[in-house]
């Protein structure tokens, strides 16, 4: 029986030499299909790569560009934070002064220095120059529009 079984084993056997060749045409078409895939498979990796570095690219120069706009904010908090300062200076002194200007002894003062009025038992006298009296003359002049008109 044995005998039997290897005979019809035997029979359904191809030749070795069409075998081989049968070998070898699997080996190449797979060897054909496995380049070809390679050849995919690295155009697909390639692509990825060159993607995967213009997202990087563009990462790097947001990054850069917001470092950029930070350091310029900084910059003009700091120069609102002075202009503030100044201004709150500004405030302080103005209201000195008008603590100041709003007592009696200090309206006497200004009006005595600048409108040139005198207080009771005192005499006043003005010393005017001749160039003060031309620029005043000259600033007359200036201020109005229609002064040519009355003239």
């Amino acid at each position: 029986m044995d005998n039997d079984k290897i005979k019809k084993y035997k029979s359904k056997r191809k030749k070795p030499s069409s075998k081989v060749t049968n070998i070898e045409s699997v080996r190449q078409k797979a060897k054909a299909k496995s380049e070809q895939h390679n050849k995919k498979s690295n155009f697909y990796y390639s692509f990825l790569t060159i993607v995967l570095l213009i997202c990087l690219a563009q990462i790097g120069f947001s990054a850069l560009l917001n470092i950029s706009k930070t350091i310029s904010y900084q910059r003009k908090v700091v120069q609102i934070k002075q202009i503030r300062d100044e201004a709150e200076k500004k405030n302080r002194r103005l209201k000195q002064e008008i603590k100041d200007f709003s007592s009696v002894k200090s309206l006497e003062a200004i009006a005595r220095n600048n409108l040139k009025m005198a207080g009771e038992d005192e005499v006043l006298i003005l010393i005017n120059d001749n160039k003060e009296e031309e620029e005043n003359i000259n600033n007359k002049k200036k201020k109005g529009i229609f002064n040519n008109v009355n003239r």
